[in-house]
């Protein structure tokens, strides 16, 4: 399912950026093709900045990760649930390395959207 997420998350963003590039292009009078890579431009800052925002929450989850695995030294004592506390902290680090991945893949098509709108507003 790691894989699946993925691949979404590419053909998602490269749709949308093959709508962006496609809208330009056949835009053919500059104000109207001006217009929409503005509106573009403010619609990706948007997407840009909670995707900044998720970087951050990610680092907060690494530090409550590093916190619990310091914690939980101490509380092993044989019980039963060691096991279980292992697989969630090991499952939360794989969910959270899997968000930041995602994070810069979108980060990385927003450029390239960024790009393509800059370059269709200095396009005469």
């Amino acid at each position: 399912m790691g894989i699946l997420s993925f691949v979404y998350r590419f053909l998602t963003n490269f749709a949308f950026m093959a709508v962006v590039y496609f809208s330009l292009n056949f835009m053919e009078k500059y104000p109207n093709r001006a217009t929409l890579a503005i509106l573009v431009l403010v619609y990706a800052a948007m997407r840009a900045a909670s995707t900044l925002r998720a970087f951050y929450f990610f680092q907060k989850i690494e530090r409550l990760e590093a916190e619990t695995r310091r914690l939980q030294g101490p509380i092993n004592d044989g019980s039963g649930g060691t096991n279980t506390r292992r697989q969630v902290i090991t499952d939360v680090a794989r969910l959270r390395r899997d968000g930041e991945l995602k994070s810069y893949m979108d980060l990385f098509f927003l450029a390239l959207i960024v790009l393509l709108c800059v370059a269709a507003i200095l396009r005469p």
